[in-house]
């Protein structure tokens, strides 16, 4: 599904990220965590074909980077985060903002839309729970209902993978838990594309997660199964801090050694 191997990101004389290896299996759930400046987004942003590494080889969806189209190639990856959501019209009907994804292109204009492609917009919207907003104009919208809008934009192409960017970031916490719990529901579906997470707190990890990978000063501090990976020992080497992780069967959750 997805391979990185010896991957780094240098910016002048110094290195952002890396050397870094990894590989994500189809089906699986990851999430990267790391304090900030620890090369989060550097990564996503490669994953996800918007940015080029300095050296190392890339191989998303079995294309390596550098020897495929990627115009086409990022068909097949739905993408959630800063660079996109800004670039979203704030006039646009919420309905037309997901419904576009189908070709690819950001605001309506004399593109032809099926009853399936209208039926899928109006389904995903229904899954993160903002079918009632579908003719509302985005600009409206609080940051908790943009970031539904988005992930459901992110999915009409229906994609083989899922890169999300602090999905989580501005939200109350009835707003995070009600948005982490739709997520979770939609990714235990078998037919759900695998998904890559980037967050600063476990407690964002949604339920179903099956691999993490925590990175610190550019490089992997750590990675593989979840359990395995978030500890209290690993996390509080990487943030620094010492916490104590606690786990409830779904979900993980911290708090500060006394």
């Amino acid at each position: 599904m997805l391979r990185v191997s010896d991957v780094t990101v240098k910016r002048g004389p110094r290195t952002i990220l890396g050397p870094v290896t990894f590989a994500i299996s189809p089906g699986e759930r990851w999430v990267i965590l790391g304090p900030n400046g620890a090369g989060k987004s550097t990564l996503l942003n490669i994953l996800a074909t918007r940015s080029f590494p300095t050296s190392g080889t890339i191989t998303v969806l079995e294309k390596e980077m550098g020897k495929v189209d990627l115009f086409e190639l990022r068909t097949r990856i739905g993408l959630v985060g800063v660079g996109i959501s800004e670039d979203i019209p704030y006039e646009e009907k919420v309905r037309d903002v997901v419904v576009t994804a189908a070709y690819a292109v950001l605001g309506r204009w004399n593109e032809d839309y099926d009853l399936w492609d209208e039926s899928r917009a109006v389904a995903l919207l229904t899954t993160f729970g903002v079918r009632d907003l579908a003719d509302r104009l985005y600009g409206t919208l609080s940051e908790g209902e943009k970031k539904r809008v988005q992930i459901s934009r992110a999915l009409m192409a229906d994609p083989e993978l899922l890169l999300l960017d602090e999905p989580t970031a501005g939200l109350d916490v009835g707003g995070r838990e009600d948005l982490l719990r739709r997520f979770s529901i939609f990714a235990n579906d078998p037919a759900a594309p695998a998904t890559v997470i980037v967050t600063h707190h476990i407690e964002e990890i949604p339920a179903g997660t099956t691999h993490a990978l925590l990175l610190k000063d550019g490089v992997i501090a750590v990675s593989g199964p979840v359990h395995q990976v978030i500890t209290s020992d690993h996390i509080s080497a990487v943030f620094g801090v010492d916490v104590t992780v606690s786990h409830d069967g779904a979900r993980f959750f911290a708090r500060a050694q006394e």
